[in-house]
């Protein structure tokens, strides 16, 4: 067998906006109605969902009779869980917090073999490469690997011209969320000085030649971005939908929860 072609590698770089779920819920019967619901991609939120690498890999499995796209956020941009996730059969990861390009440049080098890169080798304990099932893994799989780095802070976003000029980064995604709280707007990620940073920021990475991501819950503020220049958007976070469809449903019979309300926002 010959190893997957990364399809939402190659969607990126003919510029198709790629519309996406984030995923939360660590529940297989979750990730398989998210991944057959027809979006291009599903992010696994190792970040600040409760997953580790072997719920990952259920996901991955999961997911994988579907023609979705899968896109694994770790907790930390770490060689090691690096290491771990592309053996796992991750091809595209979104490592948070990235302020500068040299934190960048050691990304790109845990996502390749050497001599380009620092990735370990393990291909017999590899699910990636099929326990050494998978015919010229060495020659091919770098060049499936997909690295977006997430630009989500003032100290980032200062920096991004010097992230943007990294040889290897394949896209910049800009949280909003953490942004908005760096600049100063905790908890208010549509703050017009939050959007107006957002959309700019956008601009600046596709005029890099990069692909560029942000998540936008409403559908304005998604279209918004994606005119802007964004190709990659979250749309939705699973949690979020379910939280919301199941407030609203207990109203239509509970009518005095609609007084019970919560100013906190993803």
């Amino acid at each position: 067998m010959n190893i997957n072609i990364n399809r939402f590698k190659s969607n990126i770089n003919t510029g198709r906006t790629q519309f996406g779920l984030w995923n939360g819920l660590t529940d297989l019967y979750a990730a398989e109605i998210l991944a057959g619901a027809g979006f291009d991609f599903v992010l696994i939120d190792a970040e600040h969902g409760p997953f580790d690498l072997r719920t990952i890999i259920s996901q991955l499995q999961a997911m994988s009779k579907f023609s979705v796209s899968p896109i694994i956020r770790p907790p930390v941009g770490d060689p090691v869980i690096i290491k771990q996730l592309l053996d796992a059969g991750a091809q595209t990861l979104l490592i948070p917090m990235v302020e500068t390009a040299a934190q960048a440049e050691m990304l790109v080098k845990s996502m390749l073999y050497p001599p380009r890169g620092i990735r370990g080798v393990g291909t017999a304990l590899s699910r990636a490469a099929q326990w050494n099932r998978t015919n010229n893994y060495f020659r091919d799989a770098d060049e499936q690997m997909c690295l977006l780095v997430q630009v989500e802070s003032v100290a980032g976003y200062n920096a991004l011209d010097e992230i943007l000029a990294v040889d290897g980064i394949d896209g910049v995604f800009i949280g909003p969320a953490d942004l908005a709280g760096s600049m100063g707007f905790l908890g208010q990620p549509t703050h017009p000085e939050v959007i107006d940073a957002v959309e700019r920021g956008l601009d600046s990475i596709r005029l890099a030649g990069k692909a560029a991501g942000t998540l936008a819950v409403t559908e304005d503020l998604a279209r918004q971005y994606e005119e802007a220049g964004a190709n990659i958007i979250g749309v939705g976070v699973d949690l979020v939908i379910l939280a919301k469809a199941t407030k609203s449903l207990a109203e239509k019979y509970k009518p005095e929860l609609k007084n019970i309300t919560s100013n906190t926002k993803y």
